[in-house]
């Protein structure tokens, strides 16, 4: 057997050896033209995978007279980034080692992806299927892949939209602009992308919801008027105060823990009429994302979620116009090029009017509210573009003659986005950013102005490094200008002083890096860190107290303000504190399957601002107030577990996680606390620590005449301030106690349903647990008089609240695509008419002398009609 063995060898040898080819490749041949060569001169046949016909280009000339099998295959392997090997009577052909492969020729192919009205498209796929590579624009449409020389077919998607085949022969880098057409049912298809995005099983983000503005238009809100804040409510893991309340709380945070971006600058105050309507006007508004957990490294400043909404850009083609009139309030949006194809505009409005028909009823109250919306584009060229975006609103609130108000925003910012080569993008941005309150209280001739006021520069850059490796870094800084409140008295006869509390200055910069990498075929991760630092400067005078500015009577066992011992003053510009904390983030996604996949991420984040107030809803009035000596930022802490499945092809999908947070520094009030007007609000605050806790559920239908979701949220979330000593009992006697923002389950249920092309229905049913309060346990008398005496604090809750909206969407010309389109929505909300308690107050009743509970209710069934139109 073995000589057996040795002679075939031999003999396969000598044949092998002894067969001499004629071979010819031109430059630019495919391996298809040496296949053919050697197949019809030997009894040889070449074996390699489909997509190399494609991926192996010859550079170079293989012009051989005679030469035979094996010096051939060693001249292709030093040659070609490819392993040629003879087996039997085939040659396999395979990808070369890595150190090989660096010879090859690669390019890279980039560009842009727009919609029909030239807004850039998030999420696009470009997929070289041969190659099985591909990858997705980023927020502003760009997208950047390397590939081999050679010509490829590339296919362009984003659901909704009609899918775009190229062919490009590449030998050079190559950048495309390229606008995608609707599809035939482009509606329907809008929303099932902006449903998808959350359930990207590859990418490492979880924690994050998005919402298209179809989805928002179609929730049935109270005064029908499409809300993007109230629509957040639907989502698991946020709640709000109760109805008619302004603010949003995620996860068991409280408002002010969350970072709220109008295209990326920050806004201070989220609503209009005391939480009636959300400052975001939903024409105006191309996109919102709300980022709960796993928060990427380029967000900073909040502890309890970042909102990120951009607005439209405008056509850069046509003009529109779109507008709706309801029965409180009415809008307006235009948009078109400023030149075609290079710059455009969107200006949108609101106003209320309901004050017309008040004073038409003699009633001398007065509520409006108004605000303006605006976005330049200005393509410079290829690489550079200027854009400009601006924010004003306002409300005016008067009762009678004795009291009235006006408070808002104003926001503006400039950026410059910048294309280095074809792998970095950058945007470089300044912005301005306040929220200003003024209140008259006629009746006794005083006028009293808060505010704060922001100045903010950001430089983000973008680096494709490869198609595995993304690098997201930057640099921000922040400066800010605090007003707590000027008393300014309006007459002669009033009794109230002049008086103004003490500005504040500060300066908060950081720096970021995020790395995106993809790690095999079913792990990919995100990591990355936040510096940041807080400095808070004079021109101040700081109190110093000999131990703590809260001092403990053992006698009466209250917490009361401490006496200070002297002053130090602080210069203008001079350092009176300075804080900086480093911030890592963490990400992964692992792939069990094409549907189905595990994330896990981790988080730090540090909050140096915070609203000073004891109201468990935010108001007008409530004074933003930075980090001091005496008040440490918040440290948050959040790790997440989650599981995402997607079924039917699509048509369902499940998204489960499980969340943990803890807080330090988290800021308490002693009982009774003083915060109106208080210049040393330092002597009723105490440092604690909060923490929350639950499982969230979110199950979607995506396709079909019924789409819609249900969430589901079991969470608790908590605080505790426990003594600084032994004796001291803290707050709740150092334990842990419901924090004011406390949901225990949180259960939304939203449907549409597309009944004909003229018809469609939605729905939204809410529930949650009541709110936690503090109920007094019985009351003492003091000369008789009854005197509450309190339980601890949020031991009792208010009753379960719930609702049914309902809403139907009439389109008389649905087929109608130019000129004058509308269509009526006509909606009710609380449709079952629940009085659900926005609070419960103990009085005694003045004509029988008992005590007895009472019930504010804010709204019962409200039924409302708008029109909305377009052309």
């Amino acid at each position: 057997m073995k000589y057996f063995l040795i002679t075939f060898l031999l003999l396969y040898g000598f044949g092998l050896h002894s067969q001499n080819l004629a071979i010819k490749i031109e430059k630019g041949n495919t391996i298809t033209a040496l296949k053919d060569q050697i197949e019809k001169q030997s009894d040889y046949k070449l074996a390699y995978a489909e997509e190399m016909s494609s991926q192996l280009t010859f550079n170079d000339e293989f012009n051989y007279e005679s030469i035979s099998l094996p010096e051939l295959i060693k001249q292709l392997n030093q040659k070609l980034p490819h392993d040629f090997k003879v087996l039997g009577n085939n040659i396999t052909v395979k990808p070369g080692k890595p150190e090989q492969q660096n010879f090859q020729a690669n390019y890279i192919l980039s560009g842009t992806i727009y919609d029909e009205k030239n807004e850039p498209l998030l999420g696009a796929s470009i997929t070289i299927r041969k190659l099985q590579k591909g990858t997705t624009t980023d927020k502003n449409g760009k997208f950047s892949i390397q590939l081999p020389k050679g010509k490829h077919e590339v296919n362009i998607s984003f659901l909704g939209y009609n899918t775009i085949t190229e062919t490009v022969s590449l030998n050079r880098d190559i950048t495309w602009t390229l606008e995608m057409e609707p599809g035939g049912e482009t509606l329907e298809e809008v929303v099932i992308e902006q449903n998808s995005k959350a359930t990207n099983i590859k990418k490492p983000q979880m924690s994050m919801n998005s919402l298209s503005m179809n989805e928002i238009k179609q929730i049935p809100v109270a005064l029908g008027e499409p809300d993007p804040l109230k629509s957040l409510l639907t989502l698991p893991g946020v709640t709000n105060a109760g109805e008619g309340s302004s603010g949003f709380n995620v996860r068991g945070g409280a408002a002010d823990q969350n970072l709220i971006l109008l295209d990326n600058v920050p806004i201070y105050s989220d609503s209009h009429l005391f939480g009636f309507f959300s400052v975001f006007n939903a024409d105006a508004v191309n996109s919102l994302d709300l980022y709960k957990g796993g928060i990427p490294s380029k967000y900073g400043g909040r502890v309890s979620s970042v909102l990120d909404i951009t607005q439209n850009n405008g056509d850069y083609k046509d003009f529109k116009f779109e507008g709706g009139i309801g029965l409180i309030s009415s809008k307006l949006k235009v948009e078109g090029p400023l030149k075609e194809d290079k710059a455009s505009f969107m200006l949108a409005g609101r106003t209320s009017y309901a004050h017309l028909f008040l004073q038409l009823a003699d009633n001398e109250n007065s509520a409006q509210f108004y605000d303006l919306n605006a976005k330049l584009n200005y393509k410079l060229n290829e690489n550079n573009s200027l854009h400009f975006s601006g924010y004003f609103g306002n409300d005016v609130f008067d009762i009678s003659d004795s009291f009235s108000s006006t408070y808002g925003n104003t926001m503006g910012k400039l950026n410059w986005k910048h294309r280095f080569g074809k792998n970095i993008n950058t945007d470089l941005s300044i912005f301005y950013s306040d929220y200003q309150f003024d209140l008259s209280l006629n009746t006794l001739s005083f006028s009293w102005e808060s505010g704060i006021e922001s100045y903010g520069l950001k430089y983000a850059w973008q680096h494709y490094i490869s198609d595995d490796i993304q690098l997201n870094y930057g640099v921000d800084a922040t400066y800010y200008d605090f007003n707590p409140g000027i008393l300014i008295p309006n007459s002669s006869e009033s009794t109230v002083n002049y008086r103004e509390l003490d500005r504040k200055y500060a300066l908060e910069p950081s720096a970021y890096l995020d790395v995106n990498q993809k790690i095999g075929d079913q792990l990919e991760v995100r990591y990355g860190l936040r510096y940041s630092a807080f400095y808070r400067y004079g021109q101040q005078n700081v109190n110093i107290y000999e131990n703590s500015p809260v001092e403990y009577n053992a006698d009466y066992n209250i917490y009361q303000e401490a006496t200070p011992v002297g002053t130090e003053f602080y210069d203008s510009g001079e350092v009176i504190s300075s804080f900086d904390n480093f911030e890592p983030r963490a990400a992964l996604s692992f792939i069990l399957n094409d549907e189905t996949s595990l994330k896990a991420s981790y988080n730090r984040m540090a909050q140096y601002l915070h609203i000073v107030s004891n109201s468990q809803s935010p108001t007008p009035v409530n004074i933003w107030t930075p980090s001091a000596p005496f008040i440490e930022p918040q440290i948050l802490d959040q790790y997440a577990l989650g599981y995402f499945r997607n079924f039917d092809n699509n048509t369902y999908s499940l998204e489960t996680e499980v969340f943990y947070k803890d807080i330090d520094n988290r800021i308490d009030y002693v009982d009774g606390a003083d915060l109106i007007a208080n210049n040393d609000i330092e002597q009723v605050l105490l440092n604690g620590e909060a923490r929350a806790y639950g499982l969230e559920v979110l199950f979607r239908k995506n396709r079909g005449d019924l789409t819609g979701w249900i969430s589901y949220t079991l969470s608790r979330a908590e605080q505790r301030t426990a003594g600084r000593t032994p004796q001291e009992p803290g707050i709740a006697n150092g334990e842990w106690y419901l924090s004011p923002y406390d949901k225990l389950h949180n259960l939304s249920i939203t449907g549409n349903y597309e009944y004909n092309k003229k018809w469609s229905f939605s729905a939204n049913f809410a529930l949650q647990s009541g709110q936690p309060v503090t109920y007094p346990n019985g009351y003492y008398e003091i000369g008789g008089i009854p005197v509450p005496n309190y339980s601890l604090r949020n031991e009792n809750r208010l009753p379960l609240y719930h609702h049914l909206d309902l809403a139907a969407t009439l389109t008389p010309k649905p087929n109608k695509n130019k000129g004058w389109q509308s269509y009526w929505v006509f909606s009710i909300y609380n449709a079952y008419n629940r009085r659900n308690a926005a609070s419960i107050r103990f009085t005694t009743n003045d004509d029988t002398g008992i005590n007895e509970a009472r019930r504010l209710s804010i709204f019962g069934i409200l039924p409302s009609v708008s029109y909305n139109f377009k052309f």
